[in-house]
This record gives structure tokens, sequence and C-alpha cells, in this order.
């Protein structure tokens, strides 16, 4: 697995610096060419900083694949009216009970108002960081690392499958098909594409799909793929209820928080990579 770059910077309230990878030349023509008047500006008000964290000069000339670190301008975003309980934080790790429609972390048009970066102002914890993600529109028990030297510890526990996660959803009834289901198949997702899909070629997602009756839904994934299980539900003709993307994407606004996504990551069981001892913890939501 290829190591993810640490910032040399600090987050600055709440939101990390953003690493931009230079085609070379002028750094303040590239910037501006690349991303607008304001970005380019940012060199001569002292903003852009190289990998070791130092203040670019206003004439500062880059290789090509030399890298800059950014703080971006903010956008302006829409108010997630909805809190983040947590359940458990020690030294090492914090976990909360994460809302619908909050994104996990800053992507897009979604940055002051994720989870991260609500949870860093909000606690006062500059080094927080997501262990594993969910989706922006599923509810449920989101696991962070508090401090720098303990993060790859934990996400190396979801990299290599080694939590338990159970998932609880709504959906149809078709009486035609009998449970447990045990679903098989490759999910590719593209960043150019709203919906994951799946294709011919090596499995890569597996899911348990139980029927609790009524319409609920325990759904078990051995794996992590992006979307796994509203493609698996899709694929049986059972798309879970709420959903804006599956099977058909449905333009839904930015401040409608009316149908959230029947899906709801219940559980999270693990091993403690640091103290040996068997944690789990359970989402207080309903779905």
């Amino acid at each position: 697995m290829r190591r993810r770059r640490v910032a040399p910077l600090p987050a600055r309230d709440g939101v990390g610096p953003t690493r931009v990878r230079l085609l070379g030349g002028g750094v303040r023509d590239e910037l501006t060419r690349r991303f607008g008047e304001a970005a380019g500006s940012k060199v001569l008000a002292g903003e852009v900083f190289s990998d070791d964290g130092s203040v670019l000069a206003a004439d500062a000339v880059a290789a090509e694949g030399d890298c800059v670190w950014v703080y971006r301008d903010l956008p302006d975003e829409v108010e997630v009216p909805f809190d983040i309980p947590i359940l458990h934080c020690d030294e090492n790790i914090l976990v909360v009970d994460k809302p619908h429609f909050l994104a996990t972390m800053p992507r897009g048009s979604h940055v002051a108002q994720t989870a991260l970066v609500r949870l860093r102002r909000e606690l006062e914890l500059p080094e927080l960081s997501p262990a594993h993600r969910l989706d922006r529109l599923t509810a449920g028990v989101l696991l962070f690392t508090v401090r720098r030297e303990v993060r790859g510890a934990y996400q190396m526990l979801f990299s290599r499958d080694e939590v338990r996660k159970v998932y609880l959803a709504r959906a149809g009834v078709d009486p035609s098909l009998e449970f447990p289901i045990r679903l098989r198949s490759r999910i590719v997702k593209e960043r150019s594409r709203l919906q994951a899909y799946e294709e011919p070629g090596e499995v890569n997602a597996e899911t348990l799909v139980e029927h609790l009756g009524d319409g609920r839904y325990r759904l078990s994934p051995r794996t992590g793929r992006t979307h796994q299980l509203r493609v698996h539900m899709a694929s049986l003709g059972l798309p879970i209820s709420g959903d804006p993307l599956y099977p058909e994407v449905i333009d839904v606004a930015p401040d409608d928080f009316s149908t959230p996504l029947s899906l709801l990551a219940q559980t999270l069981e693990f091993e403690d990579p640091l103290t040996g001892r068997s944690l789990g913890f359970a989402s207080d939501r309903q779905v």
C-alpha cells in the first residue's frame, strides 16, 4: 500500500493544507493558470509552502513533479444540522455516531461541513484523522485516530479487513429470494462517475445479506469497496430506501435533508493493535 505523504504544516481551523504537484516553471504563474488569480496571489502573500514547510519566494521556480502546499479558500457550504454524538474517546482513538448527510472528510464541495473538520474544531484535536470512511449519506459508527503516531496502526486494520462491521438497512421485499445470500463480485468506482458498478473480473467485494423481516436487512461486508452495500443491494433488485444513486441517479438539493438513506453502520469490532484488547462499539440510531 502506498504511504500517504504527511503534510509539513498543521491543520488551520480544522482544515489541513492541500498538496499540489507542479508541472514545472514559475510557481505563481502555474497556480494562476491552473486555479485562478486568487491561487496565484497566495505566492505573493507568503501562503504557499514547500515540502519542508518553508514559505516559497514570490519568484520561486519549480521543477516538474515538485510539490507545494496551500491552504485553500473554503467554499460556501450548506450547514448539516445534525450533531455528532461521541461513543468513546481515549488517548489514541475517537469513536462517533456519524449522522446522515455529513461526509467523513473534506472532498469536493464538502470541507467544513464534514465530520473530520467539525470534530477537529469542536474538540480541539488538530491531528484527528479518520481510520476509515463512511459514505456521506450513511450514518453510524466511525473511528478516528487522535494522534499522528498511532494513525497507521488503526488504518491497517481496515486495509487488511481485520475489522468486523455490521450494517442495517431497509429495502423492499422479494418473496422469490431466499436468504441469507452471500454476494461476491468485482466493484469499480471511477472518479468521473457518480455510481460504482460491477464488472467481470477478479472478485474484490463480498457481502452477506440477511433478511430480518419486514424489509429490514442485516449486511455484513467482508470487504470495503466504495458504495459496496448500495451496489450489492441494488443488484438483488432491492435498492436501499432513500438512495439517490442506485439504481437511478436522482437530483437532490443540497439543503434537502428530508429523505435519509436507510443505511446504518450499526457495529464495529476489532482487536486494538496497540493494547490487544477486544473493542466493540454500536450506534444508537435506528433505520
